[in-house]
């Protein structure tokens, strides 16, 4: 694995947040946790996220070794992204950020806006 270009922060739980920190990096290690994901397959998932958006939170996620990008030697080239051992370790944190996301729009009467919390069952390659 390469050194990160950014220097990381000493204390573990502030190093942690910097990792997963912004909008769609968790979202997208979400998705990749159940399996490879093609890049297509992301942005579709997420149809919100710029591809430009998504190609550099995927570089830096790669970069803390949340992810890894294998290239086919196919043509067309084909890309997939896969979550690694250390990114596999933020399931847990995932699933209880979105359980308590759950209460807390429970909390605020707003629960018939917010989606179920699917814990997705690893290798779920469908339309990948």
């Amino acid at each position: 694995m390469a050194e990160p270009i950014k220097k990381l922060p000493k204390l573990p739980v502030e190093r942690a947040l910097k990792v997963i920190a912004g909008r769609w990096k968790p979202i997208i290690l979400y998705y990749v946790i159940s399996g490879p994901k093609r890049l297509s397959k992301l942005k579709r998932l997420m149809p919100e996220i710029t591809q430009k958006v998504l190609i550099q939170q995927l570089r830096e996620m790669e970069e803390h070794g949340l992810v890894r990008r294998e290239v086919f030697a196919e043509v067309p080239a084909r890309v997939e992204y896969t979550a690694t051992e250390l990114g596999l370790g933020l399931e847990p944190v995932l699933l209880a950020l979105c359980q308590w996301g759950q209460r807390h729009a429970e909390a605020l009467n707003e629960v018939a806006d917010i989606a179920d919390c699917i814990v997705r069952p690893r290798d779920e390659n469908i339309a990948a």
